[in-house]
């Protein structure tokens, strides 16, 4: 017997929405350990942190903004369809669409997370605190 995946996009999102949900939830319980960490060993914390800076730290950042971006994204596309349900006939479209801004956003904001742990300049910058 083959067996091959016969979803369709309606099936990827819920999915994908899902998956980002869990990855969101876990970097909360990372979150709330490492501010822990602050008080109860300041040693520790700090070695965290430079692996949160380290190229691996980075990807991980990378990866836990994409998944708040598709995350957002798609809660949008369920919202307008909650709220408007004559466009879920348009569902397909509104997923493609939320892919698009999707890379329109999420592309630039890698580059940005990304550039210092291959040692480059970000592209856009970094703003100085004014004290």
């Amino acid at each position: 017997m083959l067996l091959r995946y016969r979803g369709s996009e309606g099936m990827l999102a819920w999915a994908f929405h899902r998956i980002s949900g869990v990855a969101i939830w876990a970097f909360i319980l990372l979150h709330v350990l490492d501010i822990w960490l602050v008080g109860a060993n300041p040693e520790l914390y700090d070695e965290v942190l430079a692996v949160y800076a380290s190229p691996i730290g980075r990807v991980m950042e990378t990866l836990l903004g994409a998944a708040l971006l598709y995350h957002a994204l798609n809660g949008l596309r369920i919202v307008i369809m909650d709220f408007w349900p004559a466009t879920t006939r348009w569902h397909k479209q509104l997923w493609y669409a939320s892919w698009i801004l999707f890379l329109v956003i999420g592309i630039p904001v890698a580059l940005q997370i990304m550039a210092p742990a291959f040692g480059l300049e970000p592209p856009f910058g970094t703003r100085e605190l004014v004290q």
